[in-house]
């Protein structure tokens, strides 16, 4: 089995009525296995990110657990001296989850 080389996978989002991220439905790895749904607010997930995790949208695989189909990275941009949490390689101004479910 192929090494992991992410630490947590983005599953959906909810955004506020003027656009930026809420919070987001989440599974963080733990060793070698991965945590049920976590619900994270916008702060603790840049604090995620700027501790050095790797974070890649997916989902999880169904009836085996710990696989994801995952697609793309999540990174964490600063605009303005504001954090900016995008997926790719976009360059977007605010917070840009394309290819993530919207709850």
């Amino acid at each position: 089995m192929a090494k992991v080389k992410y630490d947590g996978v983005v599953e959906a989002v909810h955004f506020k009525p003027d656009g930026q991220l809420d919070w987001l439905r989440v599974y963080l790895r733990q060793d070698a296995a991965f945590s049920d749904r976590i619900l994270l607010s916008r702060q603790a997930f840049i604090a995620q990110l700027k501790s050095g995790k790797h974070f890649m949208l997916g989902e999880r695989i169904q009836n085996l657990g710990g696989m994801f189909n995952v697609t793309k990275p999540v990174h964490l941009l600063e605009r303005d001296h504001n954090p900016v949490i995008v997926v790719g390689d976009s360059q977007a101004s605010q917070d840009d989850l394309t290819g993530v479910p919207i709850i």
